[in-house]
């Protein structure tokens, strides 16, 4: 079985003999996880603001980079400025990202591939010669229903913290794997403060635009983001998320 071709996605290249160590300075996850399976991770930037998230995999000769297309161009030109001497190489590759959701016996997941680390309801992904079948699956709804933020949705470039934005529960950073970019900022923000803001599921009745804000009375309390069936991913401010909430012509509440 091939599943759904993520026609999103491209596929980049690390490679070189300092490949894992290059990664493993960067990035927000434990590099030498990919062993194992999938792991998914975020490159900060120096103030520890969120840049990219990607999956990383082994590749024959490093690692496989699974990333949204749109970001893809920038992350090679990031990885580059890091490279200075380091025997490295960044590319574009020729393959492809097929993802479903796996079902049991009789949809088992394909070989080759790997469930997604983030979470269970997100099935696998492969790193795959050929595309699988056309989408079918709605995978917004799959993410609302889980509070699964997206790049350049509830991911903000240089403005969204990834502990603000779930990455501890999406399994998207290590505590113990030593220093990265933006490091000091997240173990700072993890050990000596209280998150007073964060990606969080709400009730919606109504639409409003993606990006809309919310205002608990007079007050703002958060903006809206990705919605489905009723139901939404905010970015709130957790002391005004109380109550009924407006988000445009749509009625936001916090889910329990």
């Amino acid at each position: 079985m091939q599943g759904e071709w993520a026609s999103d996605r491209t596929v980049l290249a690390v490679t070189g003999s300092d490949a894992e160590k290059f990664l493993q300075d960067l990035v927000t996850n434990d590099v030498s996880a990919t062993k194992g399976g999938l792991v998914y991770a975020a490159l900060l930037s120096p103030k520890g603001k969120y840049l990219f998230d990607f999956f990383l995999s082994k590749a024959p000769d490093g690692f496989f980079v699974d990333i949204q297309t749109d970001r893809a161009d920038a992350l090679v030109q990031r990885l580059t400025m890091y490279r200075l001497r380091a025997d490295v190489t960044i590319s574009a590759t020729e393959f492809l990202v097929n993802r479903g959701l796996a079902g049991g016996e009789h949809d088992p997941v394909p070989s080759g591939a790997f469930a997604d680390p983030r979470h269970r309801a997100l099935g696998w992904r492969k790193i795959a010669a050929d595309r699988g079948s056309a989408a079918k699956i709605d995978w917004t709804a799959v993410r609302v229903a889980n509070c699964i933020p997206k790049t350049g949705v509830e991911l903000q470039p240089d403005d969204s913290y990834i502990l603000e934005s779930g990455f501890e529960a999406l399994s998207g950073v290590d505590f113990r794997k030593g220093c990265y970019v933006g490091q000091e900022i997240t173990a700072r923000m993890k050990h000596k403060t209280e998150l007073r803001k964060g990606l969080r599921t709400v009730k919606v009745v109504g639409t409003a635009i993606p990006g809309t804000e919310i205002r608990a009375g007079d007050k703002p309390a958060g903006v809206l983001y990705s919605q489905s069936d009723g139901r939404g991913i905010a970015y709130l401010r957790l002391d005004r998320a109380k109550g009924l909430m407006q988000a445009g012509d749509a009625t936001v509440t916090l889910e329990d």
